[in-house]
Order: structure tokens, then C-alpha cells, then sequence
């Protein structure tokens, strides 16, 4: 799957544009209503309260304006969209037990071949719901729990039902409450404490149908002592209407716990991409998101940290590209409510051809949290005239006893360091590939080998003849 999650990436033609001829288990009709949310909540044989929820966050959804800053997003049609699609009658948990047309979709996508590289477990999502999950048995017997997010409801409700919400609660913004109402798939991880996940755990989420909109839910609780990462990738089909993926993450980082979350999500563009992550981290906790956003017609992400008690340490790296009539809105939101706390932001965007990069951040700092360091750097690389980014930071700090730095810097590729490289017997080409390479590097040091070998070596493809 390394290969494939970043390929897109930099290709200058979308690698993942296929779709398959499946035919759906059961789908709603297109459109946004009562009874689409009943129907979800039926088929599913959900517990009353989750439909008494889902209900309730439909009504938050109506009574919220759409956000009137950042993108554009006058163009969303929510009549238009099926909220639901299910493609199988439950998960396999073997992979010969995943039908065949979408057994070849995520052979195509490296699934299985990355599963037994290097991941510990993996799932697979198509279109609304969860079509294969495993575990490596160790791990199991470690009491380590990874389920399609709608069997975790099952089998630990009492987990569910205490955590759902949470983090991100219905109320918080539009989309998060779209995502209440309707949510389907997503991952549900539980790590025991002092139980440390030594490989990464992976989901992919795959659009298929057209004018689908996939709403995944995911949460991670991980007991005191814990430590896991989780990898997520994302594609999607070339059709000539729009798709919404609008997912909602929750991360509950207990005492001394450690979580990474990684994403890649390399949508095609014609996909809007509205999501809501979020984590809350207890005593001495650590989260660390890595956050790459690639394709996509519109993203608007901000991957945040709740700082809720001292020692608390909270890390976002993000790199965003934008390319032909793309709009990278993304950034970081970190929130020291804690004494003796610490965070680092750490933002990279590239645009060309004409796309638009926007870093959009917060930093809060409560009136009781002293003794809190915190850092954020903000760099944009801009490869052509028609290219443009913007940087967007908000600081509220409510006490004096921090430490506090904001670096932000828009540049082109640097014509001093391209002379020296090329005095040193690089060609103009491959000059240019090493910069982009170096500019990247904060990102790409953090991912797993496999990936960070392929990135490089797509970033190489691209920069081929790509920069005047």
C-alpha cells in the first residue's frame, strides 16, 4: 500500500480514477432527511440511544449556517448525495472472504501486500461501510481491540457509548454534526494499558460511487502507559460531479499514553474533503498527528490537541499540496488548558498550476496554564506565478508565564541555492528536486520507511520539467 497511498501525490496524472461496477447490498436514496437517518440506524440495528443521537445532530446540521470563511463551499449540493451505500452484509475478516471486484480494488491499492509488509492490522472501508478488518492475533491476545467502528458499537458499547462525542461533540460545527447524524465505518481502536503497539495499525477508505458522500467515525482510547499508530489512506474515482467525505475522529490519550496518528488522503479532485480530528490528552500523554493533504477539490482539516492536564504534549506536522483548481484549507488548532504543557506546529505547503495553499491555525493558552512552551512554523513554497498561499494564525494567550514563537515564511525555490547546487555538478532538474525534497523533509522523516523512500522518489517524477 506505501506505494500506492502516495502516488498521487506528485503524478501529474491521478493514478486512482478507476471505479468498479459493484453492485450495492442496499443504498438510501440521494438526499438528506429524517428518514435517511432512520433507515441508516435501522439497517444497522442500532441501540435507541445512537439513533435518539443521530436524530438530535440532524437537527443541530439544519439550524447551523455553513462556515462562512476559509473555502468555498457554495457548491455543495446535500440533495445530491447518497449518504448511504453498503456494499457487503458484514466484514470479512479473512481476505478471501472479500468479494472479488472489491478484493481487486484493494489488491490495486496495495492493501493485502502492506499487511503483510509491516502492519500489525488493517481495515479496508468502501464507500459507507467496512469491508475487511483484522488483527494481528498477538496483539488480540494482548487484549488490544481494532474493529469496523459499527462492531465496536456492538461488541463494547459501554466503551461507545462513554467516549462518542467526547472529544468532538455534535454541537461543535456543521459537518461535525452532518457526521453525527449519518455516520457510517471508521475504526474503532482500544489499546489497555501499558500495551504498546510496536507497528503500525492501518485503515484505507475508498469512495466508489458517484455523488457519494462517506462518513466514517473513528475513536482510539488509549489506557494509561499505552502507545500505538494508526495509518489512514484515502482515494477515490474520477467522475465529473462532486463527492463529500466528511469524517469525524476522536483521540482520548490517557496518563502516559502516546498516540500518532498518520493520514495521507489523496482524493481526486473532485471530492470535498470537510473533516473534524480532534484528540483530548491526559497527564503526560502525547498525541502527534502527521497530516498529509494531497488531493481533493476542497479540504478544510485542522487536526487539534486538547492539553487537559500537566505534562501534556501535543504535535502537529501537516504538509498540504495543491495543484490545478485545488484549495488546500488546512492547518492546526492546539489547546493548553494545563500548566506545564508543550506543543509544536509544524506546517509545510506546496502550490503550482494555479493552486491555492492556506495554513489556518490556533493556539490557545488558558488563564491557569503557566509554564507552557509552544512553537509553530509555517512555510510555503509557491511554484509559479499562478500559484498563491496564505497563512492564517490566531493566538489567544491568557497568561504571561509561557513561551511562546511563530515563524512563517512564503518563498520561492531559492535561486542562490540552485546556483550553488548546480556549481557542484547537479543538473538544474535534479537541483530543483533536491530542494523540494529538503523543503518536505520535516514531513517526510516521521513516516515509516516504505514511504518515505517512495515519497521522495515521486517527488523526483514530478519535479521533472514541472518548475520554470
Amino acid at each position: 500500500m506505501e506505494k500506492s497511498v502516495l502516488k498521487q501525490t506528485f503524478d501529474s496524472e491521478y493514478q486512482f480514477g478507476f471505479h468498479d461496477d459493484v453492485e450495492m447490498v442496499y443504498q438510501t436514496k440521494k438526499g438528506l432527511s429524517e428518514k435517511v437517518v432512520r433507515e441508516i440506524s435501522k439497517i444497522k440495528d442500532e441501540p435507541e440511544w445512537m439513533l435518539e443521537k443521530r436524530l438530535e445532530a440532524l437537527r443541530v446540521f439544519y439550524s447551523k449556517p455553513m462556515p462562512s470563511w476559509g473555502a468555498n463551499l457554495s457548491q455543495i449540493d446535500f440533495d445530491d448525495i447518497v449518504y448511504y451505500a453498503r456494499p457487503t452484509d458484514k466484514p470479512a475478516r479473512s481476505w478471501e472472504d472479500v468479494p472479488e471486484k472489491m478484493k481487486k480494488t484493494f489488491e490495486k491499492l496495495g492493501i493485502p501486500e502492506a499487511e503483510r509488509k509491516f502492519l500489525a492490522g488493517a481495515g479496508a472501508q468502501y464507500d459507507s461501510e467496512v469491508v475487511y478488518h483484522q488483527l494481528r492475533e498477538d496483539l488480540e491476545k494482548k487484549g488490544v481491540v481494532f474493529l469496523d467502528m459499527d462492531s465496536g458499537l456492538r461488541e463494547h458499547e459501554d466503551l461507545v457509548k462513554k467516549y462518542f462525542g467526547s472529544v468532538i461533540p455534535m454541537y461543535d460545527n456543521k459537518f461535525a454534526a452532518l457526521n453525527t447524524a449519518v455516520w457510517s465505518g471508521g475504526s474503532f481502536l482500544y489499546v489497555p494499558k501499558g500495551v504498546h503497539v510496536d507497528v503500525p495499525l492501518q485503515a484505507y477508505f475508498r469512495i466508489n460511487t458517484k455523488n457519494m458522500g462517506q462518513f466514517e467515525r473513528t475513536m482510539i482510547i488509549a489506557e494509561p502507559g499505552s502507545s500505538v499508530h494508526y495509518l489512514e489512506g484515502c482515494s477515490s474515482p474520477t467522475y465529473t460531479s462532486d463527492s463529500l467525505h466528511s469524517a469525524v475522529v476522536e483521540i482520548v490519550a490517557l496518563e502516559g499514553s502516546r498516540v500518532q496518528y498518520t493520514t495521507i488522503q489523496n482524493w481526486y479532485s473532485d471530492v470535498y474533503n470537510l473533516v473534524t480530528k480532534r484528540a483530548k490528552a491526559f497527564k503526560d500523554a502525547t498525541v502527534f498527528w502527521l497530516d498529509g493533504n494531497i488531493g481533493s477539490k476542497v479540504t478544510m482539516k485542522y487536526p487539534s490537541v486538547l492539553l487537559m492536564e500537566p505534562g501534556a504534549r501535543g504535535e502537529v506536522v501537516s504538509i498540504a499540496f495543491a495543484g490545478k483548481g485545488q484549495h488546500q484549507d488546512a492547518g492546526a488548532k492546539i489547546y493548553h488548558f494545563a500548566p506545564n504543557t508543550s506543543s509544536l506546529i509544524t506546517s509545510k505547503s506546496i502550490s503550482k498550476d494555479g493552486g491555492r495553499t492556506t495554513y489556518r491555525g490556533l493556539l490557545y493558552v488558558a488563564p491557569n496554564a503557566s509554564h507552557v512552551k509552544s512553537n509553530v512554523e509555517c512555510d510555503a513554497l509557491i511554484l509559479d506565478e499562478e500559484s498563491a498561499s496564505d497563512t492564517v494564525p490566531y493566538m489567544q494567550i491568557q497568561n504571561d508565564d509561557v513561551s511562546i514563537s511563530h515563524e512563517a515564511t512564503v518563498s520561492k525555490l531559492d535561486a542562490q541555492k540552485l546556483f550553488y547546487l548546480q556549481s557542484r555538478g547537479f543538473s538544474q532538474e535534479k537541483a530543483k528536486q533536491l530542494l523540494v525534497q529538503g523543503f518536505i523533509e520535516p514531513f517526510v522523516k516521521h513516516l515509516p520507511m516504505e514511504y518515505a523512500v517512495e515519497l521522495n522518489r515521486l517527488v523526483d517524477l514530478e519535479m521533472e520539467g514541472s518548475v520554470g
